[in-house]
């Protein structure tokens, strides 16, 4: 049984070597084991920010530790940043982001194995169960996927009840929740998961095709994930080539370790709630143009740009007017992002050569104008600037970028969801308090008139 629970505000200068805090230098057992974890996070990843550690005894332990004051009481207390990145919420098996060595690690096989030529079917049967198929594409899943494709009747006619003309990220939105019927409950399971991977494509792809006042296109089994996403949304045969890009694509956006919106699912299942429910709170995030939401934004920026020549003039008027160069930057990556130079190249081999000459100026000049602006900044080239030029070039319209970005990312909520679901605890951070200090009074006589 818990009988007190303390906060502790550890900073990062707190846990050095030489500047310990008195709870370390006391060598009390119920925190010398935690701040020993946090030394070893501490080294394997770079902690910038400071964090709140729940510290617990039971209630036949003897402790010597104060009883802490309120935050907002607190002698020399410093607050604690906003969108702290680097504080450790958990521990996964699925994905790791090396932001300092530029490095995306899916189960223990980095993305460079993988991309381009591993089918979707392959890459999703790994996140989900952790080693790859015996054969390739996985046929546990091409079958599991088949199944999950066939629409119930109810979700149907929800579809096509939905009126048209909603932007498709929001049609997107609302169609995914249309998928919590009451029967999903707690915990997510494998089932499950597939019918979100696999059902939200059609369903989306079929309200598109009834909004444009087109007949929507049924999944043919004989296809493959991409193909048939790339087929209900066009209504025809995709080009092979086309097909290799957007599933090397969906390849490198199935999963980004606790990127936003997987966290968002993770506080959403930490919570005992439904799988669909947790995904809808996903792509709401998803949504945010620092998150997914960049990419028709890049598109935005080529199409002023225009032609190679005006890059360098636009680059140093966005930046002489402190306004953001979408497509550059990384919250975890301080060197380039394998995502970003993988999809560069898949996008050669599907890119309008007009189109990818302006691409490539404007790559080189915005880097070099960051780099003079800011040369301490490590600024690169992200995932979405790519992202957006291979999309565009496969047939993907900029409102849709988005919403595809959601279905690549389908596979790694799930496995996060399931993951989290067999050995869960609620995930309830705390926040700093920076408001007066307790004991103000109400300046009037309480009810009066």
């Amino acid at each position: 049984m818990v009988e007190h629970q303390i906060e502790v505000l550890v900073h990062p200068e707190e846990l050095s070597r030489d500047r310990s805090s008195v709870l370390e230098d006391e060598r009390h057992p119920l925190v010398e084991g935690l701040f020993q974890s946090v030394r070893r996070a501490g080294r394997h990843r770079e902690q910038k920010w400071g964090g709140f550690l729940n510290l617990s005894r039971n209630a036949a332990g003897q402790s010597d530790i104060p009883a802490p004051l309120p935050h907002e009481s607190m002698p020399g207390a410093t607050s604690s940043p906003k969108g702290p990145g680097d504080v450790l919420v958990g521990s996964t098996r699925i994905s790791y982001v090396g932001g300092e060595e530029g490095t995306l690690v899916y189960r223990g096989f980095d993305v460079r194995e993988l991309v381009p030529g591993t089918p979707y079917e392959s890459l999703v049967h790994l996140l989900l169960f952790g080693d790859p198929p015996s054969e390739d594409p996985s046929r546990r899943v091409c079958a599991a996927l088949e199944e999950a494709r066939r629409l119930p009747p109810a979700l149907r006619a929800a579809v096509d009840a939905l009126p048209p003309g909603r932007p498709p990220l929001e049609a997107m939105h609302t169609l995914l929740s249309m998928m919590g019927d009451g029967s999903y409950g707690y915990p997510p399971t494998l089932e499950q998961g597939y019918q979100l991977i696999a059902r939200l494509p059609v369903i989306f792809t079929r309200y598109l095709r009834r909004s444009r006042g087109d007949t929507p296109i049924d999944p043919r089994p004989d296809r493959g994930h991409v193909a048939n996403y790339l087929a209900m949304l066009h209504g025809s045969d995709p080009d092979p080539t086309r097909v290799r890009a957007l599933e090397g694509y969906f390849d490198l956006l199935a999963d980004h370790g606790m990127n936003p919106s997987t966290f968002a699912l993770t506080i959403g299942i930490s919570t005992h709630t439904d799988l669909i429910s947790a995904a809808t709170a996903a792509l709401s995030v998803l949504k945010g143009p620092l998150h997914g939401g960049a990419p028709s934004r890049v598109v935005d920026m080529l199409d002023a740009i225009g032609t190679p020549d005006r890059a360098e003039e636009y680059v140093a008027e966005q930046l002489a007017n402190r306004r953001l160069l979408y497509g550059f930057g990384h919250r975890v990556y301080k060197v380039e992002d394998p995502r970003a130079v993988l999809l560069h190249r898949l996008a050669r081999d599907v890119a309008d050569p007009v189109r990818l000459e302006l691409v490539e100026a404007v790559e080189r000049c915005a880097l070099d104008a960051l780099q003079r602006a800011r040369p301490n900044a490590r600024i690169y080239t992200n995932v979405e600037y790519y992202t957006a030029v291979l999309l565009e070039a496969v047939g993907i319209p900029p409102d849709c970028m988005t919403p595809t970005f959601g279905l690549a990312r389908t596979v790694g909520w799930a496995a996060h969801a399931i993951e989290q679901a067999e050995n869960n605890r609620m995930v309830r951070p705390d926040v700093h308090y920076e408001g007066p200090a307790s004991g103000r009074t109400w300046p009037r006589p309480r009810g009066a008139s």
